[in-house]
């Protein structure tokens, strides 16, 4: 027997390739298998004269997902050395040895404990040896052999994405590329037909089609119109063993959507539209509005609307807007009802993007009737020019008509126009106007040279409608005359020295003229009639508006003459001539022999070494500020040191203090002794006091009055005295409060009720002699005493 299997390991060794006994699709039942056999042998001389190798088969075959309920056998190893004693024992190592695969250690059985998932691990690498049991040492070298795992097809395809989403131009072509899915098996492509995926389609047709081996989708129907519809949803399966009935499948789901192309014109709704505008509505303004439909969408569905003919062509004007892709009418100028009432135009809409592949559905543009109705309006009066030039010489008389404007009402009744003058542009009224025929004239006189222009606005209103009412702007120039005498530049003031010489310039001349001259001024220079001979200083006109000041003598004497008065007459060359007569100050003054001023006799001339009378002035008012200043700051210092005694809001002095508490009557003797303020010893003084305006005083005159009752105005008197000659006391009333107590008084009451004289012995005329500070008492006190008199 061995004999025979040495023989069939030969023949194995010499093919070119692997071959295998026993079938690769063979199940196995769950017990051993006599053609699963691993021989293990060791190198004979004697049967073969080449060395043999270990395996038999180096490679089982295992199918997974067993479902048995016993132990799955593997294969068997076997060795040539192995008697059959039990002297050998079999070892296995390597993926799985001892968990997964177990092996009987006496016959070589190998079978799997647990269930195999080809997608987890498709192949084991075992080794095998065969050892002596009493000694432990290999009877056999160790030898590597593998398990592979067959495969079922017990995994369907998965695709990739759950939903495909993908778009393609509307009216695209049959057989366009829409988007390729991909589905993927687990199982082994090399073992039978468990991983090969067959592509279908489940839902979509007749628009799209699939093909079964790539994926690919493709359109196949043509002209799809996105304005028909736009989406659709596409089921495809993927199905394992080629597609054969029993294979796997998965599915997935394609959204597809047609995106837009031009391929439809814009068209309006209707054929002619109407509208109505005031005909004051301004240039610019809208109109109205027209729209033409386009089913495209985004760019595709962008209109740009034109007006191609039509006799409001020039009167109107179309733009688009982008937002609503409507055409927007607008006017372009200023409408006029008894013109031209009715407006007709040809609009036409075009799509800005067109796509030439769609060129033959036709032209991509639509056109429309637009009757645009113009609407009177009650206007205003309009003036026959937008502004008026007059001009107007300064020297016309009042009530001059200088000029006239013209305004007419547009609207066919043609109500009549009234004129006026807005004030507020004609504040001093140097204008009125006619209201009748618009002729404006002057009011008052003018003059060039306080105002050259005058820019008035006249204003004019129908009589029947004053609302209705415009403005026009009118500028009057007023022209230039003669009317104002030449002068001298600036006022002169000179000096001669009392050693100068005759002829000697001393002073030059010039004079302006507030007159405008077209051909330039040209003054003429001369000395008055009356200093002509006898001054002591000459004039020479230089003939270019300007003029020298001469000497005629040879010294002067300041001690004689200290200043010069030299009248000039100054006059121009315009019609009517002008002129006037200026005076130019000469004074005599010491100089050195270079001829510098050293001194003038009245007060020092101005002059570059000095002060001017600008600066003089400014130091005489820092002065005068200076001095006031220290003035205010006294007075407030005084002020602030008279405190008063009693600060109050209320001043004691002027007011009447009313006291309503009403005491026990005559027989009340406990309340208050008033003997206590009894001073029978107070002498009777009187003085004058300080409080008041001084001035001659009459002594008070007072009737007799009963002894009993006197101490206590001495007391008073005496006390006033006090106070009047205390030098702190204040310079005005105040309040004091008097402490003394009377010894011994004999008073028992100082009310009137039982007072022994009666309110008749009390004379009160000296509060009128204590000052104007006194008059309210006084008043009151004298007033009682009249009353009782009548």
């Amino acid at each position: 027997m061995r004999t025979y299997h040495c023989f069939w390991l030969l023949f194995w060794a010499g093919q070119p390739h692997q071959t295998f006994l026993t079938p690769l699709s063979q199940r196995t039942s769950g017990f051993p298998e006599k053609g699963k056999v691993l021989v293990l042998s060791g190198n004979s001389k004697q049967d073969l004269h080449r060395s043999k190798r270990s395996w038999m088969w180096n490679q089982f075959f295992l199918l997974e997902e067993y479902t048995g309920t016993d132990y799955q056998y593997v294969g068997k190893l076997h060795s040539d050395q192995d008697k059959g004693d039990g002297s050998l024992k079999y070892i296995l190592s390597g993926d799985g040895a001892g968990d997964l695969f177990i092996i009987n250690e006496n016959t070589g059985d190998i079978q799997a404990t647990k269930r195999l998932d080809r997608e987890e691990k498709p192949v084991y690498i075992l080794r095998a040896q065969a050892v002596n049991r009493r000694t432990g040492r290999p009877v056999e070298p160790e030898s590597e052999f593998i398990i592979k795992i067959h495969d079922i097809n017990d995994n369907e395809p998965m695709f990739t994405k759950d939903v495909y989403n993908a778009s393609i131009p509307e009216m695209s072509d049959v057989g366009t590329f829409v988007v390729q899915v991909t589905a993927t098996d687990a199982d082994d492509p090399t073992y039978g037909n468990s991983a090969k995926v067959v592509y279908s389609i489940l839902q979509g047709q007749p628009y799209f089609s699939v093909e079964s081996e790539t994926g690919i989708i493709k359109t196949a129907l043509l002209n799809m119109d996105r304005e028909n519809r736009e989406q659709y949803q596409v089921v495809i399966q993927a199905k394992d063993m080629g597609g054969q009935m029993g294979g796997l499948s998965g599915t997935t789901t394609v959204n597809i959507t047609l995106t837009d192309v031009n391929d439809n014109p814009p068209r309006f709704p209707q054929s002619t539209y109407q509208f109505r505008v005031p005909e004051s509505t301004p240039p610019g303004s809208p109109v109205g509005r027209i729209k033409a439909n386009d089913a495209d969408v985004d760019e595709n569905a962008e209109i740009e609307y034109s007006i191609t003919e039509g006799d409001g062509y020039d009167m109107f004007g179309i733009t688009t807007d982008k937002d609503t892709q409507e055409g927007i009418i607008s006017v372009k100028k200023a409408l006029d009802f008894e013109s031209k009432s009715l407006y007709i135009l040809k609009v036409e809409a075009t799509n800005i993007h067109v796509d030439p592949r769609f060129l033959y559905l036709g032209p991509f543009k639509d056109s429309a009737t637009v009757r645009i109705h113009v609407e009177d309006v009650d206007e205003p009066p309009v003036f026959s020019r937008p502004a008026y030039i007059m001009e107007v010489k300064e020297d016309v008389l009042i009530d001059t008509v200088i000029g006239t404007v013209t305004a007419q009402d547009p609207d066919a009744a043609k109500n009549p126009v009234k004129y006026s003058v807005d004030r507020h542009t004609d504040m001093d009224r140097v204008f009125n106007i006619n209201s009748g025929n618009g002729s404006i004239f002057t009011s008052k006189p003018l003059d060039r040279e306080t105002l050259l222009w005058h820019n008035i606005t006249v204003i004019a209103a129908e009589i029947n409608n004053p609302k209705q009412s415009s403005r026009v702007p009118v500028f009057i120039k007023v022209l230039d005359v003669n009317d104002n005498a030449p002068e001298f530049a600036m006022f002169y003031e000179t000096f001669v020295c009392e050693n100068a010489k005759a002829e000697q310039l001393i002073q030059t001349l010039s004079a302006v003229d507030k007159d405008d001259s077209y051909n330039g001024h040209q003054f003429s220079f001369s000395l008055a009639p009356e200093a002509a001979t006898t001054s002591n200083f000459t004039l020479q006109d230089n003939r270019d508006n300007t003029a020298g000041i001469f000497t005629r003598k040879n010294r002067y004497n300041r001690h004689e003459m200290s200043t010069y008065f030299l009248p000039v007459v100054i006059s121009d060359n315009d019609y009517p001539i002008q002129s006037s007569t200026e005076t130019v100050t000469i004074r005599v003054c010491a100089c050195d022999h270079r001829g510098k001023m050293l001194s003038c006799n009245a007060e020092a001339l101005i002059h570059p070494t000095g002060l001017s009378t600008g600066a003089l002035i400014a130091i005489l008012l820092c002065i005068i500020i200076l001095l006031v200043t220290v003035v205010l700051f006294a007075a407030l210092r005084r002020q602030r040191k008279k405190e008063p005694l009693i600060i109050s809001k209320e001043d004691i002095r002027d007011n009447i203090v009313s006291y309503n508490d009403e005491g026990g009557g005559e027989e009340d003797t406990q309340a208050f002794d008033i003997g206590t303020l009894r001073n029978p010893e107070a002498i009777d003084d009187n003085k004058f006091r300080r409080d008041i305006v001084p001035e001659t005083l009459f002594m008070p005159q007072r009737t007799a009055t009963v002894r009993d009752n006197t101490d206590v105005r001495d007391f008073i008197n005496q006390r006033l005295k006090e106070n009047d000659i205390d030098p702190t006391a204040p310079p005005y009333d105040s309040l004091a409060t008097y402490a003394y107590e009377g010894n011994g008084s004999v008073a028992e009451s100082l009310s009137s009720l039982e007072s022994v004289t009666t309110d008749g012995d009390q004379d009160y005329d000296y509060l009128s002699d204590w000052g104007p500070r006194f008059k309210k008492l006084a008043d009151m006190y004298g007033s009682m005493d009249s009353d009782k008199d009548s």
